[in-house]
């Protein structure tokens, strides 16, 4: 039979065949990156999936061959996916003209090896209103680079965003980074590309130079105009007292999206810009804060000047819940896929992970996650070591073999998270024992325990969930001390859900909709994905259910159903 005619022509075909089966998984595999949107809803699509950012960004300075020694370690730990980290202009083009991307080789090839995927940050132009990473020959040249020049005549560091040489030259070199990138990196480790960094101007509204009056003076650009429905006329005109600030975001967000533009031309992966942030409840003055950049009170510029920039992204070190949760409705729109491109790396920060992905958001990334000798505090953490990588890692864990799963689910179906409300300390809890009346003490027991208690609406389901309360057991909640606890739900059919939770109680209870009807826990399964498949390794039921479902420190990951019925 093996030496029959018939056997060797199989033997071809099914070579043939395998071969045609390699063919489309390889071309499956090198499937452009690219941001989707349906229904509102976002998702992030790598080799042709939704795909979830567990993310690590480095400190700034650590985009050199020999600092990822530094970097990789933590990434590990973490269980992070992806590594956000720097590549500047200086070190790609350091002589006008020549250009050496020998580091994102060598990034590159590292990352494959450890099946990390990559999002590179574009320091160039601006970073935090500065040049420092523009190579010598364009931070030196203020007379062909020009720089923002205030109201009384002095010039600031940052370079203006009308300056024509300086953006020819950030969008040349952009271009040839990108050009390297279609050329080495065909299986897209690089995923996404952030251009500049937290763009916007200290110490000024704007730039007064001559040629920046004279565009000020000038009617608004008709496109803008055309798209945010307005009148024609001069910037004071149309725009009153808010005409300095959006004038200068306007021309930012501009000059922003032609190298993005010109970047996508050569490999068009989803590409972002990231905002230092204002304080939505008390944002003081532009110029006090980063001016220009894409702070809340300008996203309708930015998104009206920056067509080409697929979203803007929060840089959030403000640490209280209200502020952060604030934040996130804000990124959270339509027209804008969240992405936590920054947050701090202090403990405070790690519980914010849960209402990102509450909402729908494609990614978080802690900042400053290498052990290269260097923290940023007080907005990070005050000591860097296994502990402050744990904060993260723990809640990673339990989404890292399931993230496809769950952007699907982000995308296509219904998802939840919220994180512990109360701002509560060791020191805070100290102080208010020492110092209130029995009577005050009473009443702050019930408000907390108020607070302490946030209800979601799942559709047919309400859930329940408060933190700092003994499982077996109806004690109101007390909190953790200090404040860490969150919870993810997920919705997998009309009386089903995925749940996770960390230092919480989640109840399922009937909402108004089934008024009048008993209700019960069908079932629930601790168990997790393998492969896309829910894996149940055991069945809560008992003392596990009865008070709820208590979480601890320890990840556990559930599939509630839920029934009603009635007694007629």
């Amino acid at each position: 039979m093996a030496n029959t005619p018939f056997f060797k022509s199989s033997l071809r075909w099914l070579g043939l065949l395998s071969g045609m089966s390699f063919l489309s998984l390889a071309i499956q595999a090198a499937e452009l990156p690219r941001l989707v949107t349906k229904n509102g809803k976002h998702a992030l699509m790598v080799d042709g999936a939704p795909f979830l950012m567990l993310g690590s960004q480095t400190n700034n300075s650590s985009n050199y061959p020999a600092a990822l020694k530094d970097v990789w370690p933590s990434v590990e730990k973490m269980h992070a996916n992806t590594l956000s980290i720097p590549v500047a202009w200086e070190q790609v083009e350091p002589q006008e003209g020549k250009f050496d991307f020998s580091y994102v080789d060598v990034l590159l090839k590292e990352a494959r090896e450890r099946d990390v995927k990559v999002v590179l940050l574009w320091f160039a132009t601006w970073k935090n209103n500065a040049p420092h990473y523009a190579p010598s020959w364009v931070k030196l040249n203020n007379e062909r680079f020009p720089r923002v020049r205030k109201q009384d005549g002095d010039t600031l560091n940052s370079l203006s965003p009308l300056g024509k040489n300086t953006l020819e030259a950030d969008k040349k070199a952009f271009v040839e980074l990108m050009k390297h990138l279609k050329k080495n990196d065909k299986d897209h480790t690089v995923i996404m590309v952030q251009v500049e960094n937290e763009v916007g101007t200290y110490g000024a509204v704007r730039d007064f130079s001559p040629v920046a009056q004279a565009a000020f003076n000038a009617s608004i650009p008709a496109e803008l105009a055309s798209a945010l429905n307005v009148k024609s006329g001069t910037w004071a005109e149309v725009f009153g007292k808010d005409a300095d600030e959006f004038f200068h975001a306007y021309y930012i967000a501009k000059y922003c999206n032609e190298i993005t533009a010109a970047g996508k031309a050569i490999k068009n992966l989803p590409m972002y810009v990231n905002v230092a942030l204002r304080n939505p409840f008390n944002p003081g003055l532009p110029g006090q804060y980063s001016s220009g950049g894409g702070t809340d009170n300008v996203l309708h510029i930015w998104k009206a000047a920056g067509p080409s920039i697929d979203l803007i992204a929060p840089d959030i070190y403000f640490r209280d819940h209200k502020t952060v949760s604030k934040i996130l409705d804000i990124y959270t729109r339509p027209d804008n896929a969240l992405f936590v491109a920054e947050i701090g790396n202090d403990q405070p920060f790690a519980r914010y992970f849960f209402p990102t992905l509450g909402k729908g958001g494609i990614g978080f990334s802690p900042f400053g996650m290498d052990d290269t000798d260097y923290t940023n505090y007080p907005l990070g953490a005050k000591d860097y070591n296994d502990q402050t990588i744990e904060q993260f890692a723990q809640h990673y864990r339990v989404i890292a073999s399931m993230m496809r799963e769950w952007a699907k689910l982000a995308y296509e179906s219904n998802v939840w998270g919220v994180a512990e409300p109360l701002d509560t300390t060791t020191e805070t809890q100290k102080i208010w024992n020492a110092e209130a009346t029995p009577a005050e003490k009473e009443k702050y027991a019930k408000d907390k325990a108020a607070q302490l208690t946030q209800t979601l609406d799942l559709g047919l389901w309400d859930a329940e969930v408060t933190y700092g309360r003994p499982m077996f057991w109806i004690a109101p909640p007390e909190g953790n001390i200090p404040a860490a606890g969150g919870a993810l739900i997920a919705q997998l059919g009309e009386n089903e859900y995925l749940v996770t939770a960390h230092k919480a109680r989640v109840e399922l209870k009937p909402s108004a909709e089934l008024a009048g009807k008993k209700y019960m826990i069908e079932r629930v399964e601790e168990g997790h994905y393998e492969n896309g498949k829910w894996i149940m390794e055991r069945v809560w039921n008992g003392d596990q259910t009865d008070w709820g479902m208590n979480f601890t420190a320890r990840a556990h990951l559930l599939k509630i159903k839920m029934a009603s019925y009635t007694t007629e």
